[in-house]
């Protein structure tokens, strides 16, 4: 039946769930929104407003290392600013505790056992949706909003809400998102979810928000502008190493193995007589923490290592409305905007794995796969790659 609906489902970039006016006591439904001072949540709190729902805006507080300057006190400002201006009330909810357990701890021991983790994606899991949702809920609230690019459809026949894209593709947000529970999917509201990013510009400027035309914010704020190596560095002890090319030859030096991703291209020294004026591009081949060398090729052999690499094993993984199982047909994506690559679940003694038709490029253990319907559409889920 799960497989059926989403095959006979036409994508409609203008469906998105919004909830009764009123809730089942009769009372104004009340939405908890999640505002960063950005134009996206702006904008956000701004629609639910207008549709005349019981709107409270919230800022929420993350770990921070003091060595690293953050602009969260300006931007809990704007977003006390943004709840003036719509005359709502303003809460500030301050979940250091968690991020630093959830978000920043884990990124730091996945970089130390030589995996990539991706903290985004648990960032919605525990802190936006885990933290923040139990939080609005035990305040009153019916629901919980974000300005993330996504929405969602819900199946009143089998009572199951259904995660899908974002009217404007380039900025859909579903990867970092799938990680979410049915019940944690169940009382979120993506107010903007059904428009372009120009049209939340738009709105921003006709409900008069200075939002307008901030800039959008990049990455994570504890990380600051400086590079994420450096960052690591602070917390994990840099050791040099020698980078080989494939033959086994030293050519060059590196500030430590365990900084760097399989398919990475930056980051490392190369030795000036192995320099040539029409040198190709070198990318990380293969990495050993223990021994702490890295091994270097041209894209031509990491394509050759990609091949090995169509086979994707995973674990703790999470379907959000029906469990997939042994057989089903999905698309894969293993980052950010990605490719979403046709591939079949499958089992074996190892486990699960996806068998993707192509090779997925540069796969790292600690990655986030995340599982499309065969059409694109909708996020089924994700899980960590083994």
């Amino acid at each position: 039946m799960f497989k059926n609906f989403l095959s006979n489902f036409k994508f409609n970039k203008n469906q998105n769930y919004f909830p009764p006016l009123k809730n089942e006591k009769g009372e104004k439904t009340k939405i908890f929104v999640g505002l960063s001072g950005g134009v996206d949540s702006s904008v956000s709190a701004a629609i639910l407003k207008k549709k005349s729902f019981d709107v409270t805006g919230v800022f929420i507080k993350v770990y921070q290392p003091e060595f690293l300057d953050c602009s969260w006190a300006d931007e809990r400002d704007d977003a006390k600013k943004i709840c003036l201006k719509l005359n709502i009330p303003f809460l500030e909810l301050d979940l250091e505790k968690e991020y630093k357990k959830y978000i920043f701890d884990y990124m730091l021991e996945t970089y130390k056992k030589g995996q990539t983790p991706n903290p985004d994606v648990f960032c919605n899991k525990y802190i936006k949706f885990g933290a923040f949702l139990d939080f609005a809920e035990k305040k009153g609230a019916d629901f919980v909003a974000t300005g993330h690019y996504a929405t969602k459809i819900y199946d009143q026949k089998k009572e199951i809400f259904f995660l899908q894209k974002s009217k404007d593709t380039k900025k859909d947000q579903t990867y970092f998102l799938s990680q979410i529970s049915q019940k944690q999917l169940s009382k979120i509201i993506f107010p903007i979810g059904n428009l372009e990013k120009k049209d939340v510009r738009k709105k921003a400027k006709k409900f008069n928000l200075f939002t307008e035309n901030k800039k959008d914010s990049q990455g994570l704020c504890f990380v600051g502008k400086i590079k994420m190596r450096e960052f690591l560095q602070e917390f994990i002890e840099k050791k040099e190493g020698d980078v080989l090319d494939s033959s086994g030859e030293k050519i060059g030096e590196h500030e430590g193995a365990i900084f760097y991703t399989i398919g990475q291209r930056h980051g490392f020294s190369i030795s000036g007589k192995f320099k040539k004026p029409d040198q190709e591009k070198l990318f990380v081949l293969e990495k050993n923490n223990e021994e702490n060398i890295l091994i270097v090729g041209p894209f031509s052999e990491l394509k050759k290592i990609d091949k090995n690499l169509d086979k994707i094993y995973f674990k703790n993984e999470i379907f959000i409305s029906e469990n997939l199982k042994k057989g089903d047909e999905i698309l894969t994506q293993i980052r950010y905007r990605g490719e979403k690559i046709y591939s079949v679940l499958d089992f074996d003694e190892c486990g699960f794995f996806a068998k993707a038709k192509k090779p997925h490029s540069s796969v790292s253990s600690g990655q986030i796969i995340a599982f499309y319907s065969k059409n694109g559409n909708f996020c089924l889920g994700s899980a960590i790659i083994i």
